[in-house]
């Protein structure tokens, strides 16, 4: 006689999603509140191709890439967005007299956490050795009178940790 499966077994009855807007990164120079936008860590794998009579295998290569991700910043009068990035800026490139920064100078942990519904920590990841490598402090528009200015910031790093 087949074993009766009980429906605990087939739905999960404690499943709850983890929702795009319960986000909160940590910088040391940019406040939390104006991150409007960001992308998770994503690791590029690279891949041997192994010839076999007629058929081609795969497997892992020797390196993995962590790709750099994507951030848009509200840029406020007060405290200024742009004020705040260009001064990361300028630790690795300062525009005015061609000064390159150490590493150490502009590199930092940026850490990230991902909310539960009553605001508790789910999820948390760092990623090791963040810099801008790409600053887009936006478009202007006179045609438009409700728009806010944001900035667009490609963040380069290292690697990532997935805390929890």
């Amino acid at each position: 006689m087949a074993d009766i499966i009980s429906s605990n077994e087939i739905f999960y009855n404690n499943w709850e999603a983890k929702l795009k807007n319960r986000f909160i990164f940590y910088f040391n120079d940019i406040p939390s509140f104006l991150i409007k936008k960001a992308n998770r860590p994503k690791l590029t794998l690279s891949v041997v191709t192994i010839p076999h009579i007629n058929i081609e295998r795969y497997q892992k290569g020797g390196k993995g890439k962590w790709e750099p991700i994507n951030i848009t910043l509200f840029d406020p009068i007060v405290p200024s967005g742009a004020s705040m990035c260009m001064e990361w800026l300028r630790k690795a490139h300062e525009s005015v007299t061609g000064r390159a920064g150490y590493w150490s100078m502009y590199a930092q942990n940026v850490k990230f956490n991902i909310l539960g519904p009553i605001g508790d920590k789910v999820e948390q990841w760092t990623l090791v050795g963040a810099w801008p490598e790409e600053v887009d402090f936006g478009d202007l528009d006179l045609n438009s009178d409700t728009d806010i200015t944001e900035i667009t910031m490609k963040l380069r790093y290292n690697y990532a940790i997935q805390e929890y």
